[in-house]
């Protein structure tokens, strides 16, 4: 079956920079737009940075400038470097994808399973 699996989270000064990653796995034909969002204790989850199959990029206000999302086809994974981090980035950050398993016509949404990332002195 299709997963996504999140890694690179973890606890960082203010100020201090992440790397996240998010590797597809199974039976996949072909994915499309990937992106990370991320869900703070007693808020919604919040759209962070999108990309699609070519490149194209697209970031949350909050985030803009200091993260940068980027993909590596080959390996079915998304990135996000976080730099100039702040507390207020502190959340669990999932990463989605668009995916067509190989099995069948239809495309789906699919999520992993969330990477804290807690950002404090």
């Amino acid at each position: 079956q299709v997963q996504l699996v999140e890694s690179g989270g973890g606890l960082v000064q203010p100020g201090g920079s992440l790397r996240l990653s998010c590797a597809a796995s199974g039976s996949i034909f072909s994915i499309n737009a990937m992106g990370w969002h991320r869900q703070a204790p007693g808020k919604q989850r919040e759209l962070v940075a999108t990309i699609t199959s070519g490149g194209s990029t697209n970031y949350a206000d909050s985030v803009k400038g200091r993260f940068t999302i980027s993909r590596d086809n080959a390996k079915n994974t998304v990135y996000l470097q976080m730099n100039s981090l702040r507390t207020e980035d502190t959340a669990l950050y999932y990463c989605n994808a668009e995916i067509k398993p190989y099995r069948f016509r239809s495309w789906g949404d699919y999520w992993g399973q969330g990477t804290q990332v807690t950002v404090s002195s």
